[in-house]
């Protein structure tokens, strides 16, 4: 344990992995984990033997959120019937919003240009552009939750962004992950409500917020996610079992806010920090937009299709970036093997993501920013 950084656990795993290899089991505080390194390991894990990995760990410090009594939402949930039940819900009812369909490229094209008005409110003088992605990509998130969209300027959606950042810190650092394997700390009066306090604070607004809409909830005109999700509940027959429940309503729109928020927004922000660390790439975009879209109408995804410079730029902010680098941990569902290495049931596995993003034997540059990485010799995008 006294060998991981706790900040940068990734870097520490790839110091291990030269001595180790790939796979190695690690003694965490009195647990035994497996971390799993490397393009061909991780593939092979999460992939080959997908459903071999695809349970969670229990995590003692989400009880204090309300997780594990009647609900577990969808990112920290055990495998199982109710994981499969509320997965299929989630994808099918996001795609009848939108999600993949030209009506919600439309509302992030409009979303888009916000922002854009917002930035230009700015009359060149220097602002960190942090919070204005967060809100403009936070409103399409919303709108598919909740069916509406906040100006920028509004108390309570500013109110509600900053404590989503904030809970989004008290995830990470040494305090987490001590109270998950010494969980009686988390008896001792003051340290939920220091080690949570954003976190609570969010899921009180997100509990306002659904309390509000379900005011106006009507079975006969589905608006939005939570609509459909309240309609799942009235159709459960007393005493049948079923994970639609308001406690999994209240997780599930928490996960989708944080999951879905804080990527976008930080893949973003490493957007225009590449672009101004590499003005050549910046200008060889910029060309192919002129050519291609024009500088007098809204990009739509058909127009990806003719931008293969562009559309390896994307994929390449999205591999250096590396904003997830262990991701959660898994579990193993049943006894597997990996690697020739035999790892039995209930096994925490980390998959160092980082180690894929970075390894040697897959990128030609992986320790540089190289949209080439995504184009072939004819400059044709590679997936």
């Amino acid at each position: 344990m006294l060998q991981i950084n706790f900040y940068n656990p990734h870097l520490s795993f790839n110091q291990l992995s030269k001595k180790f290899g790939n796979v190695f089991s690690l003694q965490y505080f009195w647990s035994n984990m497996v971390v799993v390194n490397g393009y061909k390991a991780v593939k092979d894990a999460l992939v080959q033997k997908a459903e071999d990995f695809a349970d969670r760990p229990y995590f003692p410090r989400y009880e204090h959120l309300g997780y594990y009594e009647r609900s577990e939402g969808l990112i920290i949930s055990r495998f199982g019937p109710a994981w499969r039940e509320q997965r299929r819900f989630a994808l099918s009812t996001l795609k009848n919003f939108g999600m993949g369909k030209k009506s919600l490229e439309n509302q992030i094209s409009q979303e888009a240009g916000f922002l854009c008005s917002a930035v230009s409110s700015k009359e060149g003088h220097p602002f960190d552009p942090l919070f204005l992605l967060k809100k403009a990509v936070s409103n399409v998130i919303d709108s598919l939750t909740f069916g509406e969209r906040f100006d920028y300027d509004d108390e309570k959606f500013q109110r509600l962004v900053e404590i989503f950042q904030e809970s989004m810190k008290e995830e990470s650092g040494f305090l987490p992950q001590l109270l998950n394997e010494v969980p009686f700390l988390l008896r001792i009066p003051g340290v939920p409500q220091k080690a949570f306090q954003y976190q609570r604070a969010s899921m009180s607004l997100i509990d306002a917020i659904l309390k509000k809409h379900k005011e106006t909830w009507d079975s006969t005109h589905i608006r939005d996610f939570t609509d459909a999700f309240l309609q799942e509940m009235e159709k459960t027959k007393e005493g049948v079992e079923t994970s639609f429940s308001y406690e999994n309503l209240h997780l599930v729109t928490v996960d989708l806010f944080l999951a879905g928020t804080e990527t976008t927004t930080t893949t973003l922000c490493w957007a225009v920090l590449y672009m101004l660390l590499h003005p050549e790439v910046q200008r060889k975009v910029h060309e192919e937009i002129d050519k291609v879209i024009g500088r007098d109408q809204s990009p739509n995804m058909l127009d990806q299709a003719n931008m293969p410079y562009t559309n390896a730029v994307i994929h390449e902010i999205q591999h250096y970036g590396d904003i997830v680098p262990t991701g959660l941990p898994h579990m193993t569902y049943r006894d597997t093997e990996l690697q020739g290495f035999f790892i039995p049931k209930d096994t925490v596995i980390i998959t160092n993501l980082s180690s894929v993003l970075k390894d040697k034997t897959f990128w030609e540059k992986p320790h540089q920013f190289y949209p080439e990485h995504f184009l072939d010799a004819d400059g044709q995008f590679v997936k």
